[in-house]
């Protein structure tokens, strides 16, 4: 269990004062400087981070020693990590979704199919990313429909894997790369499952990339 969390990721410059674009993890999108000083991957670099206000769904923020535009685009991809340490506690039937990283990916019947390599959300909801032993990866989509079991202690996910007419499953099969593309433009016409933690990859019940840069 990772002994950080990452909380947002700087996607581009904001005017010319040095402030950031920031893509929020965090179920409150503001709470992403809540948490104290973040640091970058690394932890060489540290930063005391305020939010400033919001523009076109991510958060602008200004950080400590960042005074100019160049300064601030410098740091674009950056990701902003704070100790796990410093969030809420999860209560007993809650995981973050750092968490699943590197568990088991099991069909319901048993039989493992992968690992979990993360849990991303493109718009139109989370979708968990597996990497297939056969080879290639699988997105599904983080609902109970699609992962009807997680479970942290006993180290995998009970998953649904999408079921393809035949033509288009040779199609899929071929070099054994099962990745299907996460819905993006669906309508968000359902919540989602899982209430989100108060950080990234946030949280969820045991039951069950970077957004745009540039100036308003």
């Amino acid at each position: 269990m990772s002994s950080r969390v990452c909380v947002g990721a700087i996607v581009g410059a904001q005017g010319i004062r040095g402030a950031v674009r920031i893509k929020s993890f965090t179920d409150l999108p503001q709470d992403v400087g809540a948490y104290g000083p973040v640091e970058d991957e690394s932890g060489q670099r540290r930063f005391k981070l305020k939010v400033t206000g919001e523009a076109k769904g991510l958060m602008v923020a200004t950080l400590d020693g960042v005074k100019d535009r160049d300064a601030a685009e410098a740091l674009k991809g950056v990701r902003l990590y704070v100790p796990r340490a410093k969030l809420p506690e999860l209560e007993e039937d809650e995981f973050l979704y750092s968490d699943l990283v590197g568990l088991e990916a099991r069909e319901v019947a048993g039989e493992v199919i992968g690992t979990v390599r993360g849990v991303a959300d493109f718009g139109a909801g989370e979708v968990v990313d597996i990497a297939l032993k056969a080879g290639g990866s699988l997105m599904l989509p983080f609902t109970k429909a699609a992962v009807p079991v997680v479970d942290v202690a006993g180290g995998f996910l009970a998953v649904v894997p999408p079921v393809y007419a035949p033509e288009e499953k040779s199609e899929h099969a071929e070099a054994g790369d099962w990745a299907v593309e996460a819905p993006r433009s669906a309508a968000k016409s359902k919540p989602s499952e899982r209430k989100r933690a108060p950080a990234t990859e946030a949280k969820g019940k045991g039951d069950q990339g970077d957004g745009e840069s540039g100036d308003e």
